[in-house]
C-alpha cells in the first residue's frame, strides 16, 4: 500500500496511523527529512516498524528506539565530506543561502561546526528577506568564494543558480547544494549548463556490485531515464524488508527486533544495522558517501569529485 505524503509532516503522521489501523507489518520510504522525522515519531508511539530508505537528519526521534531503521547516512557524516571538500578546494569564505527549516538550520550548523576551527567562515543569507539578486550583492560584499544553496527546488534554487550564473562579479564562485538538488532531471530541464557544475551529496557507491548494476539496468528501463540515488536506496528498502520478513515473518515486535541481525546485500554494500553514537534509530554505519556534479560538457552525465 503506497501513501504519498507530499512532504507535509502531518500527513506522514496521518497516514502512519491509517496504515497501521490496517494491519501493516511495517512501513518503508520517505526522502524527506523533516517529514521522515515525522513519521518515525508516530510509527515509534505506535509500535510500528519503520525503515526509513531516504532522509538524513540526524535525530529521527528524541529518544532510542528499536522501532525505527534507517539506510541513509545522517546529515553530520554526509554534510562533514561535503565540508572537507569544500576545505580541499580551497573554500574559507562561505555564503550559505537558507530559508527557515530545521532541516537546513541542522546543516548549518553543521558546517559551521566543521569550518570555523580550520579557519572557515559560513555567513548565513535569509531568503525568506532576500532576492536573488540581493544575494548577488552579498556575496559581493562579503568576498565569499562559494555559495551554497539550503533552500527548496525549484524554488527559490533555481531563481538563485540564474542570478548568480548571470553576474560577472560572480564568475570565479562555487555554487554547490549539499542536500542534492541537482539530482532531479528537473534541474537540468529548467537550468540547462546553468545547473552543471554545481557539487551536491549522493550516496551511491563508485562503482556498482554486479547487483547495483543489474538493478541500474533494470531501473533504467523501468523509468526510461537514470535513477537518481533514492530509487537504489529504495530498491535496498525492499529487499532488507523483505529478508527480514522471509526470515522473521509479519509480527511487528520481531521485525523490530531483528535489526540488529540484518546481513543483506545492497545495490550500494553489505547492508547491517548498529547502534551509532549520537543516533537514536538502527543505522546502516557505512553506506557509501559521493560528492558530484553536472558535468557542464555533457548535464545528463555525472564527475564524481569525492567518495568516502
Amino acid at each position: 500500500m503506497v501513501r504519498d505524503t507530499a512532504a507535509d509532516p502531518q500527513r506522514a503522521a496521518a497516514a502512519v496511523d491509517e496504515l497501521a489501523g490496517l494491519g501493516v507489518a511495517a512501513v518503508a520510504g520517505e526522502y524527506h527529512s523533516v517529514v521522515a522525522r515525522a513519521a518515525a515519531a508516530r510509527a515509534d508511539a505506535v509500535g510500528l516498524p519503520f525503515l526509513c530508505s531516504s532522509a538524513v537528519l540526524d535525530t529521527l526521534t528524541e529518544q532510542p528506539t528499536d522501532w525505527i531503521a534507517r539506510l541513509s547516512p545522517p546529515q553530520s557524516r554526509g554534510w562533514q565530506v561535503y565540508a572537507d571538500f569544500l576545505l580541499g578546494a580551497g573554500h574559507t569564505r562561505i555564503a550559505v543561502a537558507t530559508q527557515p527549516s530545521v532541516y537546513w538550520a541542522s546543516g548549518t550548523r553543521i558546517l559551521r561546526d566543521c569550518l570555523a576551527p580550520r579557519g572557515g567562515t559560513v555567513i548565513e543569507l535569509d531568503m525568506s528577506a532576500l532576492t536573488p539578486t540581493a544575494v548577488c550583492d552579498a556575496l559581493v560584499g562579503h568576498r565569499a568564494t562559494a555559495l551554497l544553496l539550503l533552500v527548496g527546488h525549484p524554488e527559490p534554487a533555481v531563481p538563485i543558480v540564474r542570478s548568480v550564473r548571470r553576474d560577472q562579479r560572480l564568475a570565479e564562485i562555487t555554487i554547490g547544494a549539499p542536500a542534492g538538488q541537482p539530482e532531479f532531471a528537473a534541474w537540468a530541464t529548467l537550468l540547462g549548463d546553468d545547473g552543471a557544475r554545481i557539487p551536491f551529496l549522493r550516496y551511491l557507491p563508485e562503482r556498482f556490485s554486479p547487483l547495483g548494476a543489474r538493478v541500474e539496468t533494470a531501473l533504467r528501463e523501468r523509468l526510461a531515464e537514470a535513477p537518481s540515488f533514492v530509487a537504489f536506496e529504495g530498491y535496498d528498502t525492499v529487499a532488507v524488508l523483505a529478508d527480514v520478513l522471509r526470515s522473521h515473518g509479519p509480527d511487528r515486535r520481531r521485525i523490530a527486533e531483528s535489526w540488529a541481525c540484518v546481513a543483506v546485500e545492497g545495490t550500494c554494500g553489505q547492508i547491517q544495522f548498529t547502534r551509532t553514537p549520537g543516533s537514536s534509530v538502527w543505522q546502516w554505519a557505512e553506506p557509501p558517501i559521493q560528492v558530484v556534479d553536472r558535468d557542464p560538457a555533457e548535464s545528463d552525465r555525472f564527475r564524481i569529485l569525492r567518495t568516502v
